[in-house]
């Protein structure tokens, strides 16, 4: 299995809001950020809570957010602050207006 993303790659978060047990944030959803890290395939968190086996796997990234991408000037926070979060590959999609750093 090949990772979907690489670092540096630019991503949106999809903003989808099904119902259950989801391991992405909300206030995260429709937000740009860049690949720092892959951390490879893991079972599905949002299938194991509901007791099924988590396949296929989907890869884990840490994904870095900038302040004010994710509070639009809300919020006292520093000028070039981020964020960073652990977000699985189906709730990634490339971001194509912006491409890539690498």
């Amino acid at each position: 299995m090949s990772a979907r993303f690489k670092t540096g790659d630019r991503v949106i978060v999809r903003t989808d809001s099904p119902p259950g047990h989801v391991r992405t944030p909300t206030y995260l959803r429709g937000k740009r950020g860049v690949i720092l890290r892959d951390f490879g395939p893991w079972a599905n968190p949002e299938q194991l809570a509901y007791g099924k086996p988590g396949w296929p796997r989907k890869t884990n990234y840490w994904v870095q957010f900038a302040m004010d991408e994710v509070w639009s000037g809300n919020g006292a926070y520093a000028k070039g602050d981020t964020v960073v979060a652990e977000i699985y590959e189906q709730w990634l999609e490339p971001d194509t207006a912006r491409g890539s750093e690498s």
